[in-house]
């Protein structure tokens, strides 16, 4: 059971977060040099118009959480995210996760934003799973420490979609494969066949990591009320003669949020950045008859021709592919 945070439970921060540092070498616990506040902090998060949690086990704090907005933003931060040892894979790290997000929701954040020591490797698994990715420069805290912290984000609230750079595409690719995973298992025609894996599924987009850093792909992932459910890749490797060309891939969007417009934002994003990079003629195919055919369509694509045969499909039956064309801009 959780409950709000009290100045009281001060004893309880201190030990909680000073055991959590030294399970990670070169993590100095500073309490008066640089965690003063850890002695009032219900006050101090109080005082940023925010809220603390904590979870209690015998009278023991075993896990907290906090939540502040940012000034001047519609973004909140989520911080002290702290579990007892005892206490991991009890659910409690989520309870503590689902109570700070609902509340930043609830106050009108549009955007969730966290910071995590590049040592807490653990965690940082755990915040993929919630549909948090790697955005952004690393921050040097210049404390005892030598701490980098790396951030994180995710939109809070609606169909929200953002490109993702190597860094954040290599930190989403547990959360991408489970996307490849639900779509392939129901019957999406994107190069796979049923069962696959989530180890294969994660080699895929750990193959696509190289393209993205060197510029020959843009991904895009898109979030339905801060769940990761959709992604769209952008390929730009085109030969010489074709620089005003691309090819959109992997269109995905998880089985549980079609028909919320998560396609149609994905690829709204997708042709205004190919559009500015000059790219204009995209091309793309798709299985005949699948959901991607009629979406494809209405957002005013034309069809080029159809391969019978081209692809197989899970009961060993083949059908045929549409090839797609769409002129975005000048020829």
């Amino acid at each position: 059971m959780l409950r709000a945070g009290r100045d009281s439970d001060a004893a309880g921060f201190i030990t909680l977060i000073r055991d959590c540092w030294a399970e990670y070498p070169g993590c100095v616990f500073d309490l008066d040099g640089e965690l003063p506040e850890l002695r009032a902090l219900a006050s101090y998060f109080a005082a940023q118009d925010g809220a603390l949690w904590v979870a209690e086990e015998a009278g023991a704090v075993v896990g907290m959480a906090a939540a502040h907005p940012l000034p001047g933003t519609p973004d909140w931060e989520i911080c002290r995210v702290y579990v007892a040892a005892s206490q991991r894979g009890t659910g409690l790290a989520l309870a503590l996760m689902e109570a700070a997000e609902a509340h930043a929701r609830e106050a009108g954040a549009e955007v969730i934003r966290l910071w995590s020591d590049t040592r807490f490797t653990r965690a940082h698994g755990f915040y993929a799973k919630l549909g948090y990715v790697r955005q952004g420069p690393i921050h040097v805290c210049n404390d005892l420490s030598n701490s980098l912290n790396f951030p994180f984000v995710k939109a809070a609230r609606g169909v929200v979609v953002q490109a993702l750079d190597a860094s954040a595409a290599e930190h989403a690719e547990r959360p991408l494969a489970d996307i490849l995973v639900a779509c392939v298992a129901a019957g999406a025609s994107v190069s796979f066949l049923p069962p696959l894996s989530a180890e294969a599924a994660q080699g895929f987009w750990r193959r696509s990591l190289a393209d993205i850093a060197l510029d020959r792909k843009v991904i895009w992932v898109a979030w339905a009320d801060g769940v990761l459910v959709g992604t769209v890749t952008l390929d730009l490797a085109t030969p010489p003669n074709q620089p005003h060309r691309a090819e959109v891939a992997k269109l995905l969007v998880h089985p549980a949020a079609r028909r919320r417009g998560v396609g149609q934002a994905l690829m709204a994003a997708l042709e205004a950045e190919a559009l500015r990079r000059g790219r204009r003629l995209l091309t793309l195919d798709t299985r005949a008859d699948d959901a991607g055919e009629a979406l494809y369509r209405a957002l005013g694509w034309q069809e080029a021709g159809r391969i019978p045969g081209f692809a197989l499909n899970a009961d060993g039956s083949a059908s045929a592919t549409v090839i797609f064309y769409k002129q975005i801009g000048d020829a």
